[in-house]
């Protein structure tokens, strides 16, 4: 199993305090022979008889000076989950995790909103300090 993520304690702890149980850490997925590790698998309630929502999440800190290169990392990470997912029909749908900072960032160009959504991967904003969620965009 790989390291944890700086935020990893940070994005769980928002996670539940937005509703969320978390039910795997990690979320491990095989596919044709090949292990894959997400950081988080969670669940939420939509309704007292209905089915909850499933969620596979991959923190990712951004802390290196290169925004785009710790985007093309992580879409390489998440782009992997997400096609294991699918070929396994499983019913999650991939969320990137990234801190307030990144956000800011990635908010200069549409580039990164785009290519998340082409890829149907989902982005949570949140705030490492105080550990809550900022933003859910899918």
């Amino acid at each position: 199993m790989s390291a944890r993520d700086k935020f990893h304690d940070a994005v769980v702890a928002a996670l539940i305090a937005a509703g969320w149980t978390i039910t795997h850490d990690p979320l491990t997925i095989r596919y044709d022979g090949t292990k894959f590790d997400i950081d988080l698998g969670a669940e939420k309630l939509i309704g007292a008889e209905k089915a909850g929502r499933k969620i596979a999440v991959e923190v990712k800190s951004f802390l290196r000076s290169s925004t785009i290169t710790d985007f093309h990392n992580a879409m390489g990470q998440c782009g992997n989950y997400q096609f294991a997912i699918q070929k396994e029909q499983l019913d999650r749908m991939v969320f990137m995790a990234v801190p307030r900072h990144a956000y800011k960032e990635m908010q200069q160009s549409k580039f990164y909103f785009d290519r998340l959504k082409s890829a149907s991967i989902g982005l949570i904003v949140f705030n490492e300090v105080n550990e809550t969620i900022i933003a859910w965009i899918e």
